[in-house]
């Protein structure tokens, strides 16, 4: 009896101390579609990607161009040190694909997410001829500022180029 009392103590043990199963990455990605559904978070497949999007005094921009988007960068810290780039943007699997320059040789995915835009932190060696003194577009991030295409075509460099306009 006594034998059998502690057999059972220590199968009582040992269930409540036994791992609980991790959850499946399916719990998120049903987390996440939930949320889109209700409308709280923006679906990063779906909408305009076109807009204005900005951090601190850098700024980016977006606007129809044909089929597909052109894109504009700016980022300004003063004394010789910033960058200026230009080019097209379209959908990729998990964000958007870039094409910079006046060649197009700076090409690099970025994530994004309908409402930020994260450029990696290592891109293309010819991307830095898009800079000047210490400046790097790597690891740059934007938040959107709003969809008007009227707000991104007016978005200027700092000598009041228009990055996205015509």
């Amino acid at each position: 009896m006594k034998r059998a009392g502690v057999a059972l103590l220590l199968l009582g043990l040992a269930a409540c101390g036994a791992p609980s199963p991790a959850p499946s990455g399916g719990a998120a990605v049903d987390l996440e579609a939930a949320a889109i559904q209700r409308g709280l978070v923006r679906d990063p497949r779906g909408g305009s990607i076109a807009g204005a999007y900005a951090r601190g005094s850098d700024r980016l921009c977006i606007v129809p161009a044909g089929g597909g988007h052109r894109i504009g960068i700016v980022i300004d810290y003063g004394e010789d040190n910033g960058c200026r780039a230009t080019g097209t943007a379209r959908r990729a699997a998990e964000g958007l694909e870039l094409t910079l320059g006046p060649d197009g040789a700076c090409r690099f995915a970025v994530r994004y997410d309908g409402d930020h835009l994260a450029l990696p932190g290592a891109l293309p060696k010819v991307c830095s001829q898009l800079c000047t003194g210490r400046a790097a577009l790597a690891g740059t991030q934007f938040v959107r500022l709003g969809e008007s295409i009227a707000e991104a075509q007016a978005m200027r460099d700092v000598h009041g180029k228009a990055l996205c306009g015509e």
